[in-house]
């Protein structure tokens, strides 16, 4: 959501069709741009867990969520998943015609991530790039037009998202290579997971401060860029190939944090 936001207003502030920031279209569009990413996260989400279901059941750290645990039933999480995916596609049509073009390609991306850890360790590249397409997808809302500086935003998300995503997966790692799983720790170890996730997150960084250099950046946007990288840094040393008991501490708490803050950051560097 918050690369989303950063797509948004940077194709805000790219196009005159909006006059001001007060517009009454624009609320709107950003309405269905927040509901856009509700509905692909829901039904991304949700299907992840009904595929999953028979991994689930397996892995005691998996084993208490709701489908395995009978808590909903696949039948009902299946309805979810096929309800939040018309409201995806159906909302995009609100949009513009180019979004409700590629709202398929989009779903089709983010769903059949679930499907890669069957066959492929880059699954964790896969979803990065499900979550890659929010920025450029709220900047097509906007504009309806492709852009070099929100694609590079979404490259951003693409490595930054496999990068952390590697680590959430060293939990699994005896679990994955016992059941046949693709990932990188079950594939490289837990030590040389570790160094790729730390090489997405440098190219990460590169890009971030290459954007910066590209769009002759205010202070704004650097202070947001450093806090940003200084985030990255700081999860990898929560957690390291003799103790991975912080994982969780790094993947969720200061991703979350991270995201947010430079978001707010960019997004204020285009309107001072």
């Amino acid at each position: 959501m918050p690369f989303a936001l950063i797509g948004f207003f940077l194709g805000l502030f790219s196009t005159t069709h909006f006059s001001g920031i007060w517009n009454f279209n624009l609320w709107i569009l950003l309405i269905l741009v927040v509901l856009c990413m509700v509905f692909a996260r829901s039904a991304a989400m949700a299907f992840n867990r009904y595929i999953d279901e028979r991994f689930d059941k397996l892995n005691p750290r998996t084993a208490i969520r709701e489908i395995p645990a009978g808590v909903i039933s696949k039948k009902n999480a299946l309805a979810f998943i096929l309800i939040n995916c018309l409201l995806f596609i159906g909302t995009t049509f609100f949009i513009n015609t180019i979004c409700f073009y590629l709202s398929p390609v989009a779903l089709f991306v983010i769903l059949f991530y679930s499907y890669t850890k069957r066959f492929t360790a880059l699954c964790h590249l896969v979803l990065g790039l499900g979550l890659s397409l929010a920025p450029i997808g709220a900047y097509l809302a906007i504009t309806g037009v492709f852009h070099i500086i929100p694609c590079l935003f979404s490259v951003v998300v693409l490595t930054w998202v496999s990068g952390f995503d590697i680590l959430y997966a060293l939990q699994d790692e005896y679990f994955d290579k016992e059941n046949k799983l693709k990932s990188i720790p079950a594939l490289l170890g837990r030590k040389n997971a570790l160094i790729v996730s730390i090489g997405l997150h440098i190219l990460t960084a590169i890009i971030v401060i290459s954007i910066g250099l590209m769009t002759t950046a205010n202070f704004i946007y650097w202070i947001g860029a450093i806090l940003f990288i200084s985030l990255l840094t700081y999860q990898h040393t929560l957690v390291k190939p003799n103790d991975i008991s912080k994982v969780n501490l790094a993947f969720a708490t200061t991703n979350g944090i991270a995201s947010i803050v430079f978001a707010v950051f960019v997004i204020l560097s285009l309107f001072f």
